[in-house]
């Protein structure tokens, strides 16, 4: 992005908060540095709140927002130190960044406890992440009574506390172009990671081994982190949600399950994909795997704009409810599974989540009560999946096969656009896929 365009994007987006609070003061803070062990940290990732308003990379900084009608933004970050930047490398300062990143004003980070009272004076509002950061709640209760022990002297302090969030939330809802060019690279990054995973899979290799695949993947294509820990669970172990120790061996007739996205420039992609180990599924388990698949694509069906969130859910769950019946792992009739819920033994997430800026974005899914009708613009996954633990009273034949397919899609005016459609999971596919890469081996 050119600087001018960078400039008018977040710009633009502190113009719309400030237009929707009317008046007020706003304070975002960045994400803190945060200790792994000792005196080492954890790579640094900065709020996605403030990153979104500032496009500002640093930490300890802070945006000011005053609505009204002499609207203003100020930053507060730190000063230039030649010596911690020998160090920790550049920091822009106050009027470096004040210039970069447009913004009508910017001061040391060490002055905000000074000056921030006085730019709480007479305010009607305040907006901020509300109980976020149990620190910046107490910050801004001493702000405020700075402000309240000056009440003798004619000056108020702001009536009204709201969450900031609640207005950022909706305009992160719905991306613009500049997001969704990002979006699209980091979910083709993530596609060709899921590739390469498909043909560096082999009986006896390790899920950590492929899980390196993935990570080399993200990296040398410009991801700056996974935009989560990945999952890589082969044969039972796809049967747990959230397995991460991605430490067991790879065996003959395993599924492996794949759950991983990078993050490029902020913005996350969310794939999963499942695939055999041998290169060819089984029976079983491509009878399993096609009950997903097409209750995935039962679900993007259902991803249109004015359809409500929860129909392209209720479209996969009636497909794997239907198939868990043909497969005799329930029984019943479609409409007792449906209402009982027994199709949750083996089935028991939703089928997506927001995604952007967070893998799980922000975003409601319910308003007034109701689910959101989905829009152009927003971002969403879609992923149903199967997990048959192994059990008496489950067919031999489908015990510890877990399968999950999951996309990253946005709505369009006229349906929806899988952004990750570069990671194959047609059945014959996956298969093309891992048989080249084993003749070329």
């Amino acid at each position: 992005m050119k600087p001018a365009d960078h400039l008018s994007l977040y710009a633009a987006r502190r113009s719309r908060l400030a237009a929707l609070m009317g008046e007020g003061v706003a304070v975002i803070a960045t994400a803190p540095e945060r200790l792994r062990n000792r005196d080492s940290h954890y790579p640094y990732r900065f709020d996605s709140y403030f990153y979104y308003l500032t496009g500002f990379l640093e930490p300890e900084a802070a945006l000011v927002l005053v609505a009204g009608k002499s609207p203003k933004a100020l930053l507060f970050c730190r000063n230039r130190d030649p010596e911690r930047e020998i160090w920790d490398g550049f920091r822009y300062g106050p009027e470096a960044a004040r210039e970069r990143f447009g913004f009508d004003e910017a001061h040391p980070i060490d002055e905000l406890d000074k000056l921030a009272p006085k730019m709480l004076e007479d305010q009607p509002a305040l907006y901020y992440p509300v109980g976020a950061e149990a620190d910046w709640d107490a910050r801004v209760m001493r702000w405020l009574n700075v402000v309240r022990a000056r009440a003798r002297a004619g000056i108020a302090a702001p009536e009204r506390l709201h969450d900031v969030r609640v207005l950022l939330d909706d305009m992160r809802l719905l991306k613009d172009a500049h997001e969704l060019g990002v979006m699209r690279r980091a979910a083709r990054i993530a596609a060709a990671a899921h590739r390469r995973a498909m043909q560096s899979a082999r009986p006896g290799r390790m899920e950590y081994e492929i899980e390196a695949e993935l990570l080399h993947e993200f990296r040398r294509n410009g991801a700056q982190f996974p935009a989560y820990s990945p999952i890589v669970a082969a044969g039972a172990n796809a049967c747990v949600l959230h397995y991460v120790s991605n430490d067991a061996r790879l065996a003959q007739g395993d599924l492996l399950l794949i759950d991983a996205g990078c993050e490029l420039d902020g913005y996350a992609s969310d794939i999963t994909r499942t695939f055999p180990v041998s290169g060819r599924f089984r029976a079983a388990q491509r009878a399993v795997y096609e009950l997903v698949l097409a209750a995935q694509r039962a679900a993007i069906e259902k991803v249109k704009s004015g359809n409500a969130w929860n129909e392209p859910h209720d479209a996969a769950v009636r497909v794997l409810a239907q198939g868990m019946l043909d497969l005799k792992l329930i029984s019943g009739s479609l409409d007792e599974v449906l209402e009982k819920e027994t199709y949750k033994r083996f089935y028991m997430h939703r089928t997506g989540h927001w995604l952007g800026l967070d893998v799980h974005d922000a975003g409601e899914y319910k308003r007034a009560g109701n689910w959101r009708s989905l829009a152009p613009g927003m971002a969403l996954t879609v992923e149903p999946g199967l997990y048959i633990r192994a059990a008496d009273d489950v067919p031999e034949r489908f015990r510890d096969i877990g399968v999950r397919i999951e996309d990253d899609v946005v709505v369009t005016p006229g349906g929806c656009e899988v952004i990750t459609a570069e990671a194959p999971k047609l059945p014959e596919d996956i298969e093309a896929l891992m048989r080249d890469a084993r003749a070329g081996a």
